[in-house]
């Protein structure tokens, strides 16, 4: 695991240029501490920090192919690596390394963009074609890894081109920090983007916060021509595929052989994988598996909650003594919540609805202080073996007039186990919502109607009254067999395109794993595991039982409990911690000055929501007032940290014997023939190395 950053300009003066990549590396230090290396040509500039896990002494980076032609920065890991391997030598292909960044680059120069649909991993990527000076960018099918970009306007401050009509600056990072080190730049928050974000509960795709930033979309790429940059994809989700004709027992065992197959490609590594073990079903089946493909003892990690409400240590405990591992956990209390919430939200860099987050980033400096650099979690289970509550929602209300009165009762009973406001008190109450979203409403979205419930809420903390929903509409509308798929399809295919990607792989994922330098890897976000759950929901049950079949196909292997308790959704404190603890930057809502900063803000709001959440019991403050104020709080620190530049963040300076090498520069000023010859040569350049 890695990061990666670069640019291409046609302005900067190239005396800058190293100093201006290492200074991007720099920022991102904490993705790949382990080494950091950089490209340099004519007008661009590309490198790589690296978390060494793969054939550590020769896996350095950037890498080019035998020909020299193509040069790869590559943030993740090819699972399949050696697969890859093997079918590239059977075409004459010759390897120098056993890294996977390697067969990376070699499937490339074979291929080309065709690799891609090849590949089963994680990863952000950029190469670069020596010969026709275009940067290629892509992003692995589900969006495990993180790819922003900039392409600035003309006068936007950072150039709008060569006085001899070249395209103006294009940046591009796997978080949006490194873009600070370019001269020129600046954060602005865009008010279209926050009433959006709050409005789905995370950026759409290929949006951020930010105005002119934008993020390569899973299963997408960029072709990056004279500083513009042309986007296509080339995976899309397979949701709607022929189901399994076999008997339920059989459809157990394919399911399980998939996910033992996927987990068992995840543990190629020369480090230590340890397992990320909430204690319910799906980070159980990925220890179970671990534990039984592993030759050492498995080493598992956890959160324990100080409140009560949110902690589940004891099935944890459970289950790490069932399968023998060696457990171990991080208590985390709301002062520890409140101290670690700046440092937490500079590296999510985008609003968060609430917490959770933040215990995450203290479980993977956990971790990683254990000496594990490698983590295996359950994330993408509920989205393939729908596990949230959200599709029985979805399913109920699709036929509430179908059903009777006690049969919407008994199933409204059913829905959240976990939730007080779904008790048997609140039932009358919750009948009538039902009743009143039975129809659709906003077109193609009946399945999350009710969570943009809360989400339009929040969006009224922007100023800007446009239709929040408009752009997610607009993206189901131009996505083509959307409209066909069933309602509970729909609701799939929005969970994997919005709140996993955007969210759960990467505020409350990766984001916080490689804050300390873990990589985090999700066996049930394999293609293999997505399309054989794809082919048994809904086959052998009515999707009122959750993950039937993934429960059958473990049934007898884990604690009797990991099967048989409702899922319980991995929660955290939220609006109350910081009532409670009243941290300092609390001030940043506490102030109408304050809250004036906050470009796009609707000060007057916002200045009612947080006195009234200031000034209500905690169990009297609903779910919406609590989101709407956690993202309001991580809106504002995130103005601190990035637009307004001050404090409020904990950026750490790059550990001892960090160096940025430059491992080649291609620039015209380092070699003897003229400038620009050799882009027009059919021979690839030999690198100045040193």
């Amino acid at each position: 695991m890695c990061g990666i950053a670069g640019f291409v300009s046609p302005t900067l003066d190239a005396g800058a240029m190293p100093e201006v990549m290492a200074s991007m590396l720099s920022l991102i230090h904490h993705r790949g501490p382990d080494d950091a290396g950089y490209y340099l040509d004519d007008g661009i500039a590309m490198g790589t920090t690296r978390l060494s896990i793969v054939d550590l002494p020769m896996g350095a980076q950037p890498m080019a192919d035998p020909a020299e032609r193509y040069w790869i920065c590559f943030n993740g890991e090819l699972y399949n690596h050696v697969e890859l391997r093997e079918e590239l030598r059977g075409l004459g292909r010759r390897f120098r390394t056993r890294s996977d960044t390697e067969v990376f680059v070699q499937a490339w120069a074979q291929w080309g963009p065709g690799c891609l649909p090849r590949l089963n991993g994680a990863f952000a990527v950029a190469i670069r074609d020596v010969l026709t000076g275009d940067l290629f960018l892509a992003r692995d099918r589900f969006g495990k890894r993180p790819l922003f970009y900039v392409e600035p306007a003309p006068g936007d401050g950072l150039g709008g081109g060569a006085p001899d009509g070249r395209g103006g600056e294009f940046l591009f990072a796997s978080e949006m920090k490194a873009f600070q080190a370019f001269p020129g730049f600046r954060f602005e928050l865009d008010p279209h983007e926050l009433a959006s974000t709050f409005a789905v509960w995370t950026p759409l795709p290929d949006r951020t916060p930010f105005k002119r930033i934008r993020q390569v979309p899973m299963g997408g790429y960029l072709t990056v021509r004279g500083g513009r940059a042309t986007p296509g994809d080339y995976a899309a989700l397979e949701l709607d595929v022929p189901p399994f004709t076999g008997s339920e027992r059989e459809a157990a065992a394919f399911v399980r052989e998939a996910l033992r197959e996927s987990v068992e490609l995840r543990l190629r590594s020369d480090v230590e994988v340890g397992v990320y073990l909430s204690g319910g079903l799906d980070s159980s089946i990925v220890t179970k598996l671990t534990t039984d493909l592993s030759s050492h003892d498995v080493r598992t990690f956890s959160v324990e909650f100080e409140d009560a409400a949110f902690d589940e240590s004891s099935s944890q405990q459970v289950v790490a003594s069932h399968l023998g591992t060696l457990h171990s956990s991080i208590a985390v209390s709301h002062a520890d919540i409140a101290a670690n919430f700046p440092s937490a939200v500079y590296h999510a860099e985008v609003p968060a609805f609430r917490a959770a987050f933040v215990p995450m980033y203290l479980l993977s400096r956990h971790a990683r202080d254990a000496g594990i650099k490698v983590i295996l979690s359950g994330e993408g289970a509920d989205e393939a073996f729908l596990g949230y509550s959200l599709f029985r929602e979805t399913l109920l209300r699709a036929s509430w007039n179908e059903l009777s009165d006690d049969e919407r009762m008994a199933r409204l009973g059913s829905l959240h186990p976990e939730l007080s406001h779904f008790g048997p008190a609140n039932r009358a109450r919750l009948k009538g919502l039902f009743e009143q979203f039975a129809v659709e409403r906003l077109p193609g979205l009946f399945s999350h109607e009710l969570r943009y419930q809360n989400g339009r809420f929040a969006a009224r903390l922007v100023e800007r009254r446009d239709e929040p929903f408009a752009d997610l509409l607009a993206l189901t509308d131009a996505t083509t067999g959307y409209a066909a798929l069933s309602p509970v399809r729909k609701a799939q295919w929005l969970e994997y395109k919005t709140l996993l990607p955007g969210y759960l792989l990467s505020t409350q994922g990766e984001r916080m794993s490689l804050a300390h330098g873990v990589e985090n890897r999700c066996p049930f976000l394999d293609p293999a595991v997505v399309r054989a759950a794809a082919s048994v929901n809904l086959r052998f049950d009515d999707g009122f039982e959750e993950k039937a079949i993934l429960k059958k196909a473990f049934w007898g292997e884990l604690p009797e409990s990991s099967l048989t308790r409702r899922k319980q959704p991995y929660r955290a404190p939220g609006a109350t911690v910081f009532k409670e603890q009243r941290p300092d930057y609390l001030d940043l809502l506490l102030s109408d000055t304050e809250l004036r900063k906050i470009d796009g803000i609707d000060p007057v709001f916002a200045r009612k929501l947080v006195t009234k959440i200031m000034a209500t019991p905690e169990a009297e403050i609903s779910t919406k007032e609590d989101q709407a104020f956690v993202y309001l709080l991580s809106t504002a620190v995130l103005n601190q940290q990035y637009v307004l530049g001050r404090g409020t963040h904990r950026y750490t300076a790059p550990p001892p014997g960090f160096t940025v090498r430059t491992i080649v520069d291609h620039r015209s000023s380092r070699r003897p023939e003229p400038a620009g010859q050799a882009l027009t040569e059919a021979m690839p350049r030999t690198g100045g190395l040193r």
